[in-house]
């Protein structure tokens, strides 16, 4: 005897689970790579997203077009500014503020790489990827504070590197930047921890990403032989992550530098 589910009575069908529907989300250099599928996330789970860029606008707005186009309630809002300066960030915080009103959880996503053996590294090679990395993530941080932590479970999620841990040859302005990220959650993450505020931060592994695609094919060969998985993470891995500390649910995680690498640094 096959057992069979009885059809909900009409006009009771069970709604789509949108646990961060009426939650406003804004994710830095979302417009590509890991910070694109953190945005379509938010957005496929209700959250309202502002889809921050810095030179993508075709590509952020076609983020934002196809969180607003889905079947759910989220709804996409491309806004540029370059999280380097102060000044385009204060107006993005305006902009933000007019159309939506405040945040409730901030993901600083957007960094870039400038690789030179240190040797050869040149102080604008340094000074690129920490402006953009650190500096970066302290004025968004900086401007938004305010909202996060007056907001009802408020969050902020910071994108780091297990190259922040390990080191890697080529990449000491990069792996600083990133190494810089783990302090300063976890000191946002006392100062926040009386407001029901969190602050947390993710160190991908090597990740699907339009980046590591471009990387010969033997080399990477050679990086998945050194992964326990034997292979990158997939982006939806580090999207799925960010929804969940973005939610209510994860409201007693705060401080915390989470893994995802595949088992490379066991």
């Amino acid at each position: 005897m096959t057992a069979e589910l009885a059809e909900p009575p009409a006009g009771l069908e069970r709604p789509p689970r949108q646990p961060l529907a009426g939650r406003t989300c804004l994710v830095t250099g979302a417009s590509r790579g890991i910070g694109r599928g953190i945005a379509r996330e938010l957005g496929r789970y209700g959250a309202t997203v502002v889809v921050n860029y810095r030179s993508s606008e075709e590509r952020a707005h076609e983020v934002a077009d196809a969180i607003t186009e889905a079947d759910t309630a989220g709804t996409g809002h491309p806004v540029r500014a370059d999280v380097t300066d102060r000044s385009e960030i204060e107006a993005m915080r305006e902009a933000v503020a007019d159309s939506l009103g405040s945040i409730d959880v901030l993901v600083n996503n957007a960094g870039i790489t400038a690789d030179r053996t240190f040797a050869n590294m040149t102080p604008e090679d340094w000074h690129r990827v920490v402006d953009v990395s650190l500096h970066g993530t302290f004025n968004c941080t900086k401007a938004f504070y305010d909202d996060l932590e007056a907001a009802d479970h408020g969050r902020i999620i910071t994108l780091s590197s297990v190259i922040g841990k390990q080191g890697n040859v080529g990449q000491a302005n990069y792996a600083a930047a990133k190494s810089g990220l783990f302090g300063f959650t976890r000191s946002l993450a006392l100062e926040l921890a009386g407001t029901g505020t969190t602050a947390n931060c993710i160190a991908p592994g090597f990740t699907r990403t339009e980046m590591v695609e471009a990387i010969p094919d033997e080399v990477q060969d050679q990086l998945r032989g050194e992964i326990p998985l034997e292979r990158f993470a997939d982006v939806e891995e580090i999207a799925g992550l960010v929804r969940y500390l973005a939610g209510e649910e994860s409201g007693y995680v705060t401080g915390e530098v989470i893994d995802v690498n595949g088992g490379i640094d066991l």
